[in-house]
């Protein structure tokens, strides 16, 4: 039986799959950006969690990361800019993941411009996402 936490990154998965970019999990960054552009989920770190003790529960602010990337010639920014929009307004249908987490917060990204040598530059960012969720114990 999967934990709380793999539970919960699978459905924020399976959430952006159904964006135009493909949507890979700890994957490394292919040769080649699909024209609709690459997002790749990083597990992240779930930190320490807050405890309570009656009834004993872990509640973690898990910093999963995207790692959104576009390499388009002409309209890379506005390309950049429909993808970012895209994944907010599908986290944004389902703040809960179905009810799997508390809440589901996306940061504003961080983004820079990638050169590459004999080809369009890529634009990327890392959007962190924190995913409020409560288990029953460091490890469930």
């Amino acid at each position: 039986m999967p934990t709380t936490r793999e539970t919960i990154l699978a459905a924020l998965h399976a959430r952006l799959q159904s964006l135009a970019a493909v949507t890979l999990r700890d994957e490394v960054l292919p040769e080649r950006i699909p024209a609709a552009g690459l997002i790749i989920l990083r597990d992240g770190q779930p930190g320490e969690p807050e405890v309570t003790l009656s009834p004993l529960r872990y509640h973690y602010q898990h910093r999963a990361e995207l790692e959104v990337v576009v390499q388009v010639g002409t309209g890379r920014a506005s390309a950049f800019d429909t993808l970012i929009a895209a994944i907010g307004a599908s986290l944004d249908a389902d703040r809960t993941l179905g009810g799997l987490c508390d809440w589901v917060e996306p940061e504003a990204p961080a983004s820079v411009d990638l050169p590459i040598d004999g080809a369009a530059a890529l634009k990327a960012a890392v959007i962190t996402v924190v995913l409020h969720y409560t288990t029953t114990g460091p490890l469930a």
